[in-house]
């Protein structure tokens, strides 16, 4: 990566120009809207639980109940210290808390209301909040981005972790020999481009196509037993399926609010290419330091692990996802200007939502490829957990050395024995802020001196 594009956007503070603060307010206004009439939330696991609500078999205060449940770990332990940490804005900060305030919400007038009050918490509040850190005797922030070089070198590995399990060790082995070598290769040869990029396409390019040759080869083996049996192979599922049923009544739910979500669409794609924006937790810091089109790219990637889920999610629960099947934020990240970005993101919404039939039924007959997005999301999560644990270690470190150390490590193990009352995903990027909180309380009564850096 280039010197200049290494100096993290955190530094700069989280100052956002009139645009950037009026898309922000807007969008969370249309997001808490959005949520209120049960057309699409962002948390996978609020989505399953829609379906009672939209058909009025429980109420609007037990689902909101679930939402913050499942919810408030990842705003607060993770939305909340990656934009201090890289001065990027993040899903988990914008559309959790829109999810919540959207359910929450008694009047549908309401909704958009409180949702465009968070986003003025947000675009005005941050700013504040960073420059109070950075103030601090101990910058817990500054320490934070520690955690950048663990989470974007070991989510490299994450089509390595698919492939193998999927596909058993050989291929896991010829996976990770190949991600390593192009990793090495690419910081030699091009030394400005984020180094596992390369590697990642390749890693994802051999998962989908093991996964598609799997598939091909067990229609063709069940074709050959269907003409030897003399019975035609079955096409799909019975015409009278309960399950079809649900699916075609929730695709023709979102299709009547085609107009809204290609507004949101449009709204999602502006904010992605403004930069101030990313779609996930490698994608945050690459954006923070510049690197635009290996933003793209790793999202892109991402893309693949969540269209089953999302498809499947909202056909069965008739409530879409905030951000469609992620592929919006590539897009966005590329565009050239706002307007170009608006107009994109429209298109790619509508597309999304008349596909959305089409999608679930291809999936049926793509069992393999269907499980690789189920392998792909676990990968992603498991890369994530050890970079994220490790980059808060180095951040702990960064800030308190040893005493650091025991202060975050012990945090994050009380938070397992408790039984993880914060989510795994969050506990480590919390415990950074508490011990930060704690070792500058140390320093004010003369126990603690900071270490110099």
């Amino acid at each position: 990566m280039s010197t200049a594009g290494s100096q993290l956007a955190a530094n700069a503070g989280l100052d956002f120009s009139l645009p950037q603060q009026l898309t922000v307010i807007l969008l969370c206004a249309l997001t808490a809207f959005i949520s209120h009439m049960a057309l699409a939330v962002f948390n996978d696991g609020v989505r399953p639980f829609m379906l009672d609500f939209i058909h009025g078999r429980t109420t609007r205060s037990a689902t909101t109940a679930v939402s913050f449940g499942l919810s408030a770990g990842f705003i607060f332990g993770l939305g909340a210290p990656m934009a201090l940490s890289s001065g990027v804005l993040n899903p988990w900060l914008l559309f959790l808390p829109t999810d919540i305030l959207g359910l929450l919400a008694p009047k549908k007038w309401l909704a958009p209301l409180l949702g465009a009050g968070w986003g003025a918490v947000v675009v005005f509040g941050l700013n504040g909040a960073n420059e109070v850190a950075h103030d601090l005797p101990v910058d817990f922030l500054t320490a934070m981005q520690q955690m950048s070089t663990p989470i974007l070198f070991l989510f490299t590995l994450f089509p390595v972790l698919a492939i193998t399990k999927q596909f058993g060790r050989a291929w896991g082995g010829v996976a990770g020999a190949v991600e390593l070598a192009l990793v090495v290769m690419t910081m030699k040869l091009w030394p400005d481009m984020f180094a596992g990029a390369l590697a990642m396409a390749v890693g994802v390019l051999l998962l989908i196509g093991l996964a598609v040759r799997r598939d091909l080869v067990q229609r063709k083996a069940d074709r050959e037993a269907a003409a030897a049996s003399g019975a035609a192979a079955p096409e799909g599922p019975p015409e009278d399926d309960p399950m079809a049923s649900l699916f075609s009544t929730s695709a023709a739910r979102l299709r009547r609010y085609l107009p809204l979500f290609m507004v949101l669409g449009a709204g999602i794609c502006m904010l992605a290419q403004m930069h101030i924006f990313g779609g996930g937790e490698a994608t945050s810091f690459l954006i923070a330091k510049g690197n635009i089109s290996e933003a793209a790219q790793v999202d892109f990637y991402r893309f693949f692990g969540f269209i089953p889920l999302i498809a499947t999610t909202a056909l069965a629960s008739g409530a879409y996802g905030i951000v469609g099947f992620t592929i919006v934020y590539p897009i966005g990240y590329l565009m050239p200007n706002p307007v170009l970005a608006a107009i994109a993101g429209a298109v790619v919404f509508a597309l999304e939502v008349l596909a959305l039939s089409a999608i679930g039924k291809l999936l049926g007959k793509l069992p393999s490829v269907r499980d690789s997005s189920e392998h792909l999301r676990n990968a992603i999560t498991e890369t994530l957990l050890l970079a994220i644990l490790f980059g808060s270690l180095m951040a702990a470190n960064a800030m308190g050395a040893g005493l650091g150390i025991l202060v975050v490590g012990g945090l994050y193990l009380l938070n397992e024995v408790m039984g993880r009352p914060v989510v795994r995903m969050a506990a480590a990027p919390a415990a950074v802020i508490v011990g930060g909180a704690l070792l500058n309380v140390l320093y004010w009564l003369d126990l603690f001196t900071p270490v110099k850096g």
